[in-house]
């Protein structure tokens, strides 16, 4: 795999200050510039952007992924197998609420990996997974 650019993602929050204190202090996020409507993250290499906005989100629709209610859409970032343990480790240390708790996804087969899902206060899903062999990331 040839080396990533790092994306950018721009996110809706209703409290831009309740999801400040999520995205720094839950997640540990190394915060970047700011203004009154806007905080920028370090988001594990990538830019994430969190924005005030008015606009209430609509119920998230789910999609069954291996038995599991999936929230769609979601984010997030595929971690190396031994920080996922620890960053899950972190956040249900921390209280995180999972819709999803930390677990071995399609065990045994093509793509095997670990994944879980929560939400940010605004409602946001996230997913973060990891696999012990990157090159099955996109196998078939």
């Amino acid at each position: 795999m040839s080396t990533l650019s790092p994306f950018h993602l721009a996110i809706p929050v209703h409290d831009l200050e309740l999801c400040r204190n999520f995205y720094t202090n839950i997640l540990n996020l190394e915060e970047g510039r700011s203004s009154s409507h806007w905080v920028d993250y370090n988001f594990f290499g990538h830019q994430l952007v969190i924005h005030l906005s008015d606009e209430q989100k609509p119920e998230a629709p789910t999609n069954a992924v291996d038995g599991k209610a999936v929230p769609v859409p979601h984010f997030g970032v595929v971690l190396p197998w031994e920080k996922f343990q620890e960053f899950s480790k972190l956040l249900k240390s921390k209280g995180i609420n999972f819709i999803i708790e930390p677990y071995i996804r399609f065990e045994g087969l093509v793509g095997e990996q670990a994944t879980m899902f929560f939400k940010d206060p605004s409602g946001n899903a996230l997913e973060f997974k990891a696999f012990k062999d990157l090159s099955q990331l996109f196998a078939k």
